[in-house]
């Protein structure tokens, strides 16, 4: 965080400052157990805890400042001062677009169904050739997230890649009014979350609220191999550019891949440049090209973006390799829906490795009513591709190992857990062959390959 006067930063929020000292903070937390000298501790509650408890070891730990809800007379005040709000929740938001529009940095915001923390990474790499950038840590995105990665700009600091997330109608108006963001990228419009959102057409439009409340000097990229882009373009203030495989403002084409990633071309409204991605999946290089076109339109060379990519490394968990016993595992555990498992089923099937290649997938999470017929059509998918095997672990997955079988795959097979799926593994794969893991979150089919590992 660049440093701040406290009053200054408590000026951001409908709070009372209980202090006439104004030191310059630094950092702005809502861990109690990072709590420094000079820091600012924001209390947060939820259905089990109350950081309110806390407050005793963060003053004893040389807070600057706490902001809470609620003052207790027990508590040592002459060291520390008190940010009191209604609302613990609202004054981290509210501090945080007030430090936002305070340090100025170029803003740009990330949403998507599917590839929002991949192509937040590229972006990231991307920016920084022109830029001191600073972007997301892991996949923060939510209403505390965003927050956080905003207060934590430092001085110096002149773009900032914002991933945004959501699970509900409504959630990305929230933290677009937080970021306000001067640029946007939309990955696509999958079905990640529409338990929770009814329909596809429904996901569309909350994830358009993005790039709708971009201003009008402001840069949008959208996917341009996304039906949904047209629809969200015309809502668009903004200038709209797509970017995508084979079409777009910026395009990718004559993809060329290997077990080490993916060579191709860009395609700059006619300057074409020759780069490599250092990770698999046709899918990833429609990322790329969406974070090279925000470059681009920031006057990022070609060159320099190429360049950038060829040295790309993305969050643990996306589509990350890993050679196991001469064995090629492809860990894309980190979360899944029907769209993304059916693209790393189709990394997994162009993949030029010598032996089989091998599904081993978990549930998908938050499809609602939507989840048989979800869960289904991967299963179908996948023996249309002709992998080697599909595997599941766990009772919802079962139904792509199910799907898969009566499609005429033969080698199908589902597991109670992660260990004895690794088992099965270790006994049957050989060197060359290359294996998929992936599934929603609470699925952890990152444990299946620990196993195999350990085991």
């Amino acid at each position: 965080m660049k440093p701040i006067e406290l009053q200054t930063l408590a000026s951001f929020v409908d709070g009372t400052l209980s202090s006439t000292i104004n030191p310059l903070v630094s950092r702005v937390t809502t861990d109690s157990r990072k709590v420094g000298p000079g820091d600012v501790f924001v209390v947060l509650k939820g259905d089990k805890f109350d950081a309110h408890d806390f407050i005793p070891q963060v003053i004893a730990a040389g807070a600057s400042a706490v902001v809470v809800s609620r003052v207790d007379a027990n508590w040592q005040k002459d060291s520390c001062a008190f940010l009191q709000a209604e609302d613990t929740l609202v004054a981290l938001q509210q501090m945080a677009r007030g430090y936002r529009s305070w340090h100025q940095p170029l803003v740009i915001g990330l949403t998507g169904s599917n590839g929002k923390t991949s192509t937040k990474d590229l972006t990231n790499i991307i920016m920084a050739r022109k830029f001191q950038t600073r972007a997301t840590l892991g996949n923060l995105n939510n209403h505390i997230g965003v927050p956080l990665t905003l207060l934590s700009l430092e001085d110096g600091d002149e773009c900032s890649v914002v991933e945004m997330g959501m699970n509900h109608a409504g959630e990305i108006k929230v933290l677009v009014d937080i970021a306000l963001p001067d640029a946007a990228i939309v990955t696509n419009v999958g079905m990640a979350h529409i338990e929770h959102l009814g329909s596809q057409d429904a996901i569309g439009w909350e994830k358009g609220t993005l790039p709708a409340n971009v201003h009008g000097e402001g840069i949008v990229v959208l996917n341009a191999n996304d039906p949904y882009s047209d629809l969200i373009a015309r809502h668009c203030q903004a200038t709209v550019y797509r970017a995508g495989t084979q079409v777009g403002d910026v395009r990718a084409f004559d993809l060329r891949a290997s077990s080490e990633g993916t060579a191709f071309k860009l395609d700059f409204a006619g300057e074409i440049v020759e780069t490599f991605l250092p990770v698999i999946g046709d899918h990833m290089v429609g990322n790329a090209a969406l974070a090279a076109c925000m470059g681009w339109a920031h006057g990022i060379s070609p060159h320099d973006i190429a360049d950038a990519l060829r040295s790309a490394k993305l969050t643990g968990g996306r589509m990350e390799t890993k050679t196991v016993r001469g064995i090629h595992f492809i860990d894309d555990s980190y979360n899944a829906n029907p769209d993304s498992m059916k693209a790393g089923l189709s990394a997994l099937a162009a993949l030029g490795n010598s032996g089989r290649k091998v599904a081993v997938l978990g549930r998908m999470g938050e499809l609602g009513p939507h989840a048989l017929e979800g869960h289904r059509q991967v299963g179908i998918y996948a023996a249309s591709l002709g992998v080697s095997a599909v595997y599941t672990v766990g009772d919802e997955a079962a139904l792509i190992s199910d799907a898969a079988r009566v499609s005429g795959l033969t080698e199908t097979q589902n597991f109670s857990n992660h260990e004895s799926c690794a088992a099965h593994l270790k006994g049957m794969l050989q060197e060359g062959d290359a294996v998929l893991l992936k599934g929603s979150r609470s699925a952890g089919m990152e444990k299946v390959l620990i196993h195999f590992q350990t085991s």
